[in-house]
């Protein structure tokens, strides 16, 4: 048997053929590969998402502890093997966002580095979406996000290493605040649509909708509420005015250099003096007299706004008022606040736990939407397409 000797070693080359591998067994693994569901929540209300969702799957959900310890800090145990498999990832959020953010992170850094194939973050309710756009001197917090859910960096500092570990690889979601932050990923993003469930439940759950008329509360949601009023063959109204305050009416002055300074030499250009944007009295464009008013939105969170424009919808001879959103966040006095008002009932649905707001407010109701999720999971494992989850879906949804 002949000896080469490479760099200082020795290499025994032999001449008899090499012995092939069989890769049966490998190739038998890999086509009984499955996925795994898991829930990153440490809180039980939060988990009933994802027990419903592996229900409709028939499968178990994954083995995991996710908890908090005393000082804090999030720490995950993934109690199952998931190598070669696609791991899915249901993280609903609840009030304590930034908790849910990083048990988001450390669970998909987990299953990473137990060599999970694929692992896909199923995030009904996307955090952060309403700091998708520049505030004067804030940031695009939505964009910040999407990044630390596409890479974690590390870096080595004395080797001046960059080690790049890519953590999801695809998000499913529903109702984004704004579509355009599909492209802040540099991943697949299926943005789902809850308007199917909500449009079925006004045709099922409100007596004589027929009567009933489709209400932006204000010209920003005029498309959402198009889109509904189009499907459903009936009429649409647009309220304006004073008394709500959308995110486009928000300032975006930066007041720097100060108003008044004194300057010498040149004094820069002269700009044209702005005037100070003054919004008409509450008008509302549309007949509601005498019919059931129905509020859509994506996100009901403070309600002060949807208690005044039910204030006004009464004044104008609405009957009932409904309020249809996908994502219930309903934070602070919400619930008292509607069992207080004008309206009769608000539907959202189970994209975030609302359960303590439901115990407070009997007005509250829920439409549940594992059905589509679940589906969306199947098939993205068995790599099948997504387009029958959007068929009848309006760009404007």
């Amino acid at each position: 048997m002949p000896i080469r000797r490479l760099g200082g070693y020795k290499s025994v080359v032999s001449s008899s053929p090499i012995p092939k591998l069989s890769y049966g067994f490998t190739k038998m693994n890999m086509s009984r590969s499955g996925y795994r569901v898991f829930s990153a929540n440490s809180s039980t209300a939060c988990t009933e998402l994802a027990k419903k969702i592996t229900e409709r799957l028939g499968v178990e959900l994954g083995k995991s502890v996710v908890y908090q310890e005393s000082n804090t800090e999030t720490r995950v145990e993934v109690k199952e093997s998931v190598r070669g498999q696609d791991v899915f990832i249901i993280q609903t959020i609840p009030r304590d966002v930034n908790t849910a953010v990083m048990e988001l992170l450390v669970m998909a850094y987990a299953l990473k580095t137990s060599c999970a194939k694929n692992i896909i973050g199923v995030i009904p309710y996307f955090p952060y979406s309403k700091q998708c756009k520049m505030r004067k001197r804030g940031s695009i917090v939505c964009k910040l996000l999407a990044s630390m859910l596409a890479k974690l960096f590390f870096f080595l500092l004395f080797g001046h290493l960059q080690l790049r570990v890519h953590c999801l690889t695809h998000i499913i979601t529903m109702d984004l605040h704004q579509k355009e932050i599909q492209g802040f990923f540099n991943f697949p993003v299926d943005n789902l649509r809850a308007s199917p469930f909500l449009i079925q439940y006004i045709q099922e759950e409100i007596p004589d909708y027929r009567n009933a008329v489709i209400v932006a509360k204000s010209p920003s949601a005029a498309k959402r509420a198009q889109s509904y009023a189009e499907r459903l063959r009936l009429g649409l109204a647009v309220m304006h005015g004073e008394a709500h305050h959308s995110e486009s009416d928000m300032a975006d002055g930066r007041h720097s250099p100060p108003l008044s300074r004194t300057t010498t030499g040149h004094t820069g250009l002269e700009l044209p003096l702005m005037m100070a944007k003054e919004k008409p009295p509450i008008t509302v464009v549309g007949d509601v007299g005498g019919r059931i008013a129905i509020i859509v939105d994506d996100i009901i969170d403070d309600v002060e706004d949807f208690v005044a424009a039910a204030d006004i919808l009464k004044e104008r001879g609405a009957y009932k008022i409904y309020i249809m959103a996908t994502h219930g966040l309903l934070s602070a006095e919400a619930p008292r606040l509607i069992e207080e008002s004008a309206i009769d009932e608000v539907v959202v649905t189970n994209t975030v736990p609302h359960e303590v707001q439901k115990l407070q407010c009997p007005k509250i109701k829920t439409v549940d939407v594992s059905m589509i999720l679940a589906e969306a999971i199947r098939r993205i494992h068995n790599g099948e397409s997504m387009a029958y989850l959007f068929r009848n879906i309006a760009v404007d949804d």
